[in-house]
């Protein structure tokens, strides 16, 4: 089986084509989840298969109330998990759609003012420490310098310690929008 992720094109670009597709109405992550997203996930399923098992002994040996509880838990952490590997940036010819784990926000091409990369303070994985990186930004037209979290950092969970990762995705996001901003 291939694993086109693992090939030598990857330092080429050939990695670009692989990821942005044909069909541009479908909304799509112009690049891969990072290792540190991954991992986490990856701890997270393994966690709910423990609970899972547990599920199961526990339905044998006593209540079902008590098994249903450990089946909604594996469940919840399941279903944060999937919300995990979701969170990113997600372009289509419609918009711009930033997913985060509880809020979503969609910005039609039309609102985009402007896609850049600046130098700033940003958060380390989310924590409220900050560090100095780099981060994209979404600018709106008509809401000013409103408050937006960045689209994508450096030091996120898919691009900490992959700057090379930062800058192909950020170049693609900010293609995205110059050819959709036109239009």
């Amino acid at each position: 089986m291939p694993l086109p992720f693992l090939t030598a094109d990857r330092a080429s670009g050939a990695m670009d084509e692989a990821v942005l597709f044909d069909d541009r109405e479908r909304w799509r992550r112009p690049y891969r989840p990072g290792p540190c997203r991954v991992g986490a996930a990856a701890l997270l399923l393994l966690f709910a298969s423990f609970v899972l098992l547990a599920g199961v002994v526990t339905a044998f040996t006593a209540t079902l109330s008590s098994a249903a509880a450990s089946f909604g838990l594996a469940l919840a952490v399941i279903a944060g998990t999937l919300r995990l590997l979701r969170m990113g940036v997600w372009v289509s010819t419609r918009g711009l759609r930033h997913v985060g784990f509880f809020v979503t926000r969609t910005t039609p091409w039309p609102q985009v003012a402007e896609v850049r990369v600046v130098q700033q303070p940003v958060r380390w994985l989310g924590l409220p420490r900050t560090v100095q990186g780099q981060a994209l930004v979404l600018t709106r037209r008509g809401h000013g310098a409103q408050d937006l979290p960045p689209l994508l950092t450096t030091h996120n969970a898919d691009f900490l310690g992959r700057l090379a990762a930062f800058d192909r995705a950020a170049d693609v996001v900010e293609a995205w929008a110059e050819e959709n901003r036109s239009r």
